[in-house]
Order: structure tokens, then sequence, then C-alpha cells
């Protein structure tokens, strides 16, 4: 009887281990903190700089693959260049007369958090957040809502971003620049540049420098973190605005989707890629942030990029 009640004992245990929400989140007035399995994966930070951000983010392996700084001192393997590069954002650096790419001075706004929409766990976790954009002059001229879901894919992590951008009452112009737009600052030991076998791959094969610019519907940023290879890829949605993204994706280790820098990827003055939402009309990103383990081989993104795209998302 005494081991009867024992396996079942063990059966209720296993159950109720299979069972459990794998996600769950602790919401503060100035923070949601996301865990996975029990353990840290990242947290939102409503204001860090100038903007929301992600950090720390952990991966596969549960180790940190953005940068630290300047969250917090510089460490031995990073660079303390653009302080604007926090980890994990989206800004642009021509907004009308004002950059929310950059931090300081007389022609940047700030980002501002307004509310939280939601915020869930379970098999995954959601934040969605409403943010006013308020531009050099100290006026709201146009708020976006942002909705961040967490969740498990094999051995991958993986942050889907929406973000949808809706002017105020005048027109808002998101200026031809490459300072922009979604980004990620790899962990410097992932960087290039830090010649330990970090790769930038798209999924045209280009590598490295040669990515810089181009337009691709994933990139590839691998390398190592702690004793293992890792890599975070990003997939833009087809049905995101002006899919397919161009990107600026440096060896020094920034990771950006922009869809408005053509003049300075093509190098011709003569193009202007900018954009115009008129008074209430808004645009709509979609994209996968897929954090996995081995490089774009290994991590198997193609594949991934392949299953997201069949993803529905509202065309905007």
């Amino acid at each position: 009887m005494t081991r009867y009640l024992a396996s079942l004992l063990l059966i209720f245990m296993l159950a109720s281990t299979i069972m459990a929400d794998r996600f769950s989140v602790e919401k503060e007035s100035d923070k949601v903190t996301v865990n996975l399995d029990g353990k840290l994966f990242t947290e939102y930070l409503i204001k860090s700089g100038a903007k929301p951000v992600l950090w720390p983010v952990i991966g596969p392996n549960g180790e940190p693959i953005t940068r630290g700084y300047p969250m917090r001192e510089v460490s031995p393997d990073e660079k303390d260049d653009h302080v604007h590069h926090r980890s994990f954002w989206f800004t642009h650096g021509a907004v009308n007369d004002t950059s929310f790419w950059h931090e300081g001075g007389d022609s940047t706004g700030n980002i501002v958090h307004r509310e939280f929409l939601t915020v869930e766990d379970g098999d995954e976790a959601v934040i969605e957040t409403k943010n006013d954009w308020v531009d050099r002059h100290g006026d709201v001229i146009c708020h976006d809502v942002r909705k961040l879901t967490f969740g498990v894919t094999g051995d991958s992590r993986f942050i889907d971003f929406d973000i949808t951008l809706t002017a105020g009452d005048k027109p808002v112009t998101f200026g031809d620049t490459k300072e922009g737009s979604f980004g990620v600052r790899v962990a410097g030991t992932m960087r290039v540049n830090a010649d330990k076998g970090g790769k930038i791959v798209n999924s045209h094969g280009q590598e490295n420098k040669d990515a810089w610019g181009k337009q691709a519907p994933w990139v590839d940023y691998s390398g190592p973190a702690g004793d293992d290879i890792v890599g975070i890829a990003i997939l833009n949605h087809p049905k995101s605005f002006r899919y397919p993204s161009h990107w600026h994706v440096r060896t020094y280790g920034l990771f950006a989707a922009n869809v408005f820098g053509l003049h300075d990827f093509k190098g011709d003055s003569s193009i202007n890629a900018s954009h115009t939402l008129q008074p209430g009309e808004s645009m709509t990103f979609y994209y996968r942030v897929l954090l996995h383990p081995g490089d774009v081989k290994g991590g198997k993104v193609a594949e991934a990029f392949e299953e997201y795209s069949k993803t529905e998302k509202a065309s905007k």
C-alpha cells in the first residue's frame, strides 16, 4: 500500500511539473521581471536613458547575450561606446526634428511609458504597454502600443516584438537616416570585432560587413557567450511595414532593423525613404527575436523564419 501511494505521489508530482506554467512575471511600478522555469529571462524596464528597454536578456545557455553597459559598469569584454545602445529597444533617429535614437542634447526626445495594458504569464508571457513619444519641445507627437510575447521553441527562446506607432493631431515624419530603429546590442564577446568567433549572416548568405545596409527577411548574429556559441536572430514578418527590412548591423555589436535609412545604406543622397504618418494614421512592425544555441545553422534560423512567417498578423 505504501509503495502504491508513493507511486501515485510521484505520478502527481510529474504531472504537476509538466502542467506548470513555464513563465512567471513580477510586475513593479518601474519594471516587469520575466522568469522562465523559475529563473530570470529578462526585465522590461519602463525607463533606461530615454526609453523603455529589455535588460538583461538571458540566452538559452543561461548567459546574458546583450551588452550590459550602460545599465551597469562596462565589463572587460565590452566597449563603452554609444551609450544609447541599451540592450534591446525601439527608437528612431529622425522623427520630425527630433532624434529618439540618441540621448542628451537639445535635439533629442524621450519615449515615456504611459501604462501597462497587459501583463500575463503562462505557457508564454506577454507584456503590452502604451508609450508617448515626446519631442525636443516637450510635445507628444505620436504614441506606440508595443506587445512583447516571450516563449520557447525547441532549445531556443523567442521574443515577439509587435509595435504600432500612431500619429497625434499633426503629421509625423520618420526620416531617412541609418540611425534606427528596432535594435539589439549583442554581448561584447559575441561581436565580430572581438575576434572570438562572432559572425553576422543574413538570409542571402551575406556575412559580417557585407550584411550592413542590405535588405533581407532575417539576419543572425552569433558568437560566444560563456562557454558556448549562441545566436540572436531577428526575423521580420512579411506583414510588417515595408517588409523586408534593411539592416543597420555592425561588426562592433549593433544589430538593428531599419526600413527608413536607404540613402545611407545605398550611398545615394537623392533617395528619400522617409515616411509621413498623417494625423491618426498608424504603421505596424512585427519582429521575432530568436535566441538560439549554436550558429545560424545550429540554430535552424532559416527553418524558424519559415515557421514564423506563417503566423497570423494583421496587415498595417
